[in-house]
């Protein structure tokens, strides 16, 4: 059955054990599944990619069945998911499991679907869609963060937040962790200093990416890498965005060996280190030596070279670079 996405915070969630969340907003998606679902079942929540599952799935369906997962109920968000997963979803809503509770997310799904065709016609299964926010939408959650943190900022200024972030609700709300982060010391804000701290929309999957490599978080890099098919100015631009992050992480790996004490070094970092980043920061001061980092500096600043020389090679020489810093062992060159 079709339940709208403002309709699910009054609907029985308790009686539906199975869900498919689809569309173009993954923002409002994940904001549902944060606000509404994690409060409920919050104990054991596990993420799993459709193509994880369905390169194991005689492991995933043993777990289930068997109840290994968890000692007692189940909460399980399938990522990135299409028509491939709907036999193996339907093999398990008609084995009748207790205790479970399914949320499938996938992207655009077109009315010929047959994913999307199941959830809506059983009656025992949830499908809802996530329409792309509108200006209004966008405008009330930045004016609705503004009034709770007591934040003054004119119109212009609001717009201008809006246009950054592409329209894309979990941009906005990064945006004004940052805003707020920046007023803490400061009683107002201006439009060159939110042209300063805001980041265009297409600079976040960039950021992200570099982040995580710099983490060595093997996963969550290569999911990024497969999902983007870069050209030569967006490979250029990974590299820049190494050059700027290195060089920051260059400057707190020097203060750290002064003071050997990683949140002070953190807390005092220009331009601030934001606490979405802090954990991400931590974990590449302990992957990164100092002389490992100046390593990488200097390869990145030889790479953004080559590519510039041969265009046709920037993905190879952007994506071998990445996956070589992953597998580059801790405090070594």
């Amino acid at each position: 059955m079709i339940i709208k996405s403002h309709e699910l915070s009054r609907f029985d969630k308790k009686n539906t054990n199975y869900y498919l969340f689809y569309g173009s907003n993954l923002g409002l998606i994940e904001e549902t599944i944060s606000k509404i679902f994690k409060p409920i079942f919050s104990k054991n929540i596990v993420y799993h990619d459709e193509t994880e599952i369905l390169n194991n799935t005689d492991q995933f369906k043993e777990a289930i069945f068997n109840k290994s997962f968890f000692e007692n109920d189940k909460f399980i968000i399938i990522n990135r998911a299409s028509n491939k997963i709907l036999d193996l979803i339907k093999e398990i809503i008609e084995s009748q499991i207790e205790d479970i509770k399914i949320i499938i997310k996938a992207g655009v799904l077109e009315k010929k679907s047959k994913l999307r065709s199941y959830f809506e016609k059983e009656k025992d299964v949830v499908a809802t869609p996530f329409y792309e926010d509108n200006y209004q939408s966008l405008s009330l959650i930045i004016q609705n963060f503004l009034r709770v943190e007591k934040i003054n900022i004119s119109n212009e200024n609001i717009n201008l937040i809006i246009e950054r972030s592409k329209g894309n609700r979990t941009n906005i709300y990064n945006e004004l962790e940052k805003i707020s982060s920046y007023l803490r010391s400061k009683k107002n804000i201006n439009l060159q200093d939110l042209l300063k701290l805001t980041n265009l929309a297409e600079d976040y999957n960039v950021s992200e990416l570099v982040e995580q490599c710099l983490s060595k978080n093997v996963k969550k890099t290569v999911n990024i890498l497969n999902e983007n098919n870069q050209n030569t100015d967006e490979n250029i631009l990974i590299l820049r965005s190494f050059l700027g992050k290195l060089k920051r992480l260059k400057i707190l790996k020097i203060n750290l060996e002064n003071t050997r004490n990683i949140d002070e070094v953190i807390a005092s970092a220009k331009p601030p280190i934001f606490w979405k980043e802090k954990n991400l920061v931590k974990q590449q001061l302990n992957n990164w030596s100092l002389k490992n980092i100046k390593f990488l500096l200097n390869t990145v600043n030889d790479l953004e070279l080559i590519i510039k020389k041969n265009n046709q090679i920037s993905n190879y020489v952007t994506n071998n670079f990445i996956l070589e810093s992953l597998r580059t062992p801790s405090n070594l060159v």
